[in-house]
């Protein structure tokens, strides 16, 4: 397991007592600066995004038995020990394969204050690559949560569920964002946000809960297709890798249907995008969630951080179509063109990024309609 180089804080770190909003990129770097964040090695570039922070894989790694959660008083490294199979090094990298578990030390730890939370999403590549990936740290209840004052190491649990996929140390999979106070944006903030900027290209907009996100199955935006569906026994994914594969090795595009159908097939993977062209203002940050968990047997967005500037015309997007991860479940569903998939919850920033989404190293989907990750040729 590896071992963290703790560093002597250079400054102090404080955001005021009733702030609310999540952290933009120089608070990342300054909370790393005063020893809250403690990477193993220096961040690497582009590694700080608007209003997040990539996290790296570790040099060593553990196929256990099952998934888990440690619980109050129990630390990863312990439950580790009582259930993994075998481990190995990622160190000249090591191939992952489909539908086994994985829990990796990453190379970043955290010595919260107590005013400050962090939550984890995997990589929008990640998502489009069907990794099922989640944060854990030590004595957590909840995949991805990391709470207020916590002190300690961090892992990630990965399943890969369609490709197996190649992984080494300093692999970026997963992303952590940080906030204090109540960033969500209430009802009222958020019909005065779309009054203002107009946050999907649509008139009638469904803003109850969050932005609604209809998935589109017409065809028109794409050339008569509406997306992928992944293969099955394919070769093995490099997820550094980009622009390396070709699209027909690893993934069968889909054509309209007339009705604006589509059949969701259990067990198989889907690309899709949103109906809704989207765009998050300089000033806020987006996450996708589901748009009802009793609506439909299917899982949409695994990757679900949107950053500032992401799809805004002044960080070169013209609204953005969000690319949709879709995964059945037990049974065949049909999906509708139109069809609300998923809702974006907007935020407030604690203050504006330097360098918004699509604007720096690594926005690989800016003004994106439908697109698959960064690792396969257009």
């Amino acid at each position: 397991m590896h071992l963290t180089l703790m560093r002597t804080p250079r400054l102090t770190f404080t955001v005021a007592p009733d702030a609310n909003g999540i952290l933009p990129d120089r608070m990342i770097a300054a909370m790393a600066e005063a020893g809250l964040i403690l990477p193993a090695y220096d961040f690497v570039e582009s590694q700080i995004q608007p209003a997040s922070l990539d996290l790296r894989l570790g040099d060593i790694a553990y196929r256990v038995r099952a998934s888990f959660l440690p619980g109050p008083g129990a630390t990863v490294a312990e439950r580790i020990d009582e259930l993994k199979l075998h481990e190995f090094s990622l160190a000249d990298g090591a191939v992952l394969e489909t539908n086994c578990v994985y829990i990796v030390p990453l190379l970043e730890s955290l010595a919260l204050p107590p005013e400050i939370v962090a939550a984890a999403n995997p990589k929008s590549s990640t998502g489009r690559l069907d990794v099922f990936t989640r944060v854990i740290a030590d004595g957590t209840r909840r995949f991805d949560m990391i709470g207020a004052g916590y002190h300690g190491p961090l892992y990630a649990e990965i399943s890969p569920k369609t490709f197996p996929v190649l992984v080494r140390e300093g692999s970026r999979l997963s992303q952590v964002r940080f906030r204090t106070g109540d960033a969500i944006l209430n009802a009222d903030e958020l019909d005065g946000l779309h009054a203002a900027e107009r946050l999907v290209d649509i008139d009638d907009a469904d803003l109850s809960g969050g932005v609604a996100v209809s998935v589109d199955l017409s065809g028109e935006k794409a050339s008569g297709f509406v997306g992928y569906r992944a293969k099955r026994h394919t070769g093995v994914v490099d997820v550094d890798r980009r622009s390396g594969y070709a699209v027909e090795d690893f993934w069968e595009p889909m054509s309209a249907r007339p009705d604006g159908s589509l059949i969701l097939d259990p067990g198989e993977f889907y690309i899709l995008a949103s109906k809704e062209a989207v765009q998050v203002p300089p000033d806020y940050a987006a996450e996708m969630v589901p748009f009802d968990p009793l609506v439909g047997e299917f899982r949409v967005h695994y990757a679900g951080f949107f950053d500032p500037g992401f799809g805004y015309a002044g960080a070169g997007g013209q609204g953005s179509r969000a690319v949709l991860e879709v995964r059945s479940r037990e049974v065949p569903f049909i999906l509708e063109h139109g069809q609300i998939v998923g809702r974006l919850v907007y935020e407030k920033m604690l203050a504006r990024p330097d360098a918004m989404y699509g604007q720096r190293i690594g926005s690989n989907y800016q003004a994106q309609g439908l697109k698959l990750s960064k690792h396969f040729r257009v």
